[in-house]
């Protein structure tokens, strides 16, 4: 359930405009809500200031589509990641305000305005190729309510394109950087910037990459300090990592 949501029962009850068993039966679905084959944790908002994110991948349209109705219900933003184009066309026809960005593979729905809170993230890839997962972290801050700079491409092969834009990112209160191969550019941006880095290894990369697993450890032996890391190929993790410590700040 939305914190506003929440307020405005209470407050209702304490004016007297709504009866204790009106607030109760609105509240009945909280902590979690048991669909059979999900339990949706609406207390979530609540305990960490998001909502619950539906992770797509190997759930059926018809589950989505039933979890989306629940929580559009509850009236709580929605985050969808790896959602297919079949799962999210299904979703559209019943929600005209579902967005799908085909390159995070992810799906929003603003069920309520986003609160815009202080906190500047800015999204480094490597290359081009890494962009699916810089925008999967990209698209969870902003649905955070987090300002987001994108900076592309600028990966070690050619440094002096970090560079360039070295003075935009020395702003930001945390860093995303998405990079396979080696992922050399998660220490190099950590040496420049006084703010916390968030690595996320991609499985972009020839076959002594191993799947982005050289990256990983790469990046787990950083010698920059302030930098840490998430799975592979882990775009959302790295986001929501960044604009929890946006958010803070």
């Amino acid at each position: 359930m939305h914190p506003d949501k929440l307020r405005s029962l209470l407050s209702a009850v304490a004016r007297g405009t709504m009866r204790i068993e009106e607030a109760m039966s609105a509240l009945k679905s909280l902590p979690y809500e048991d669909l059979g084959f999900a339990k949706l944790d609406h207390h979530r908002h609540l305990r960490r200031g998001f909502p619950e994110v539906i992770l797509c991948e190997s759930k059926t349209s018809e589950q989505i589509v039933a979890i989306v109705n629940t929580m559009v219900e509850r009236e709580c933003n929605v985050l969808a990641t790896r959602i297919s184009v079949q799962a999210f066309e299904s979703v559209r026809a019943i929600h005209k305000k579902a967005t799908y960005n085909r390159d995070a593979r992810t799906m929003t729905i603003i069920a309520r305005p986003i609160r815009r809170k202080k906190g500047d993230v800015t999204v480094i890839t490597a290359g081009t190729s890494d962009i699916p997962v810089a925008e999967e972290a990209a698209v969870t801050v902003e649905m955070m309510g987090c300002r987001v700079t994108r900076v592309y491409d600028v990966g070690v092969a050619g440094i002096h394109r970090l560079f360039d834009r070295r003075i935009d990112i020395t702003k930001s209160d945390s860093i995303v950087v998405a990079a396979g191969m080696e992922g050399a550019l998660a220490s190099v941006v950590g040496g420049l910037v006084e703010c916390p880095v968030v690595a996320v290894p991609t499985s972009v990369g020839y076959g002594a990459s191993f799947g982005g697993l050289a990256a990983l450890l790469g990046m787990l032996n950083t010698c920059s300090p302030g930098v840490s890391v998430v799975n592979i190929d882990n775009g959302f993790g790295a986001g929501y990592v960044a604009g929890l410590i946006a958010r803070r700040k």
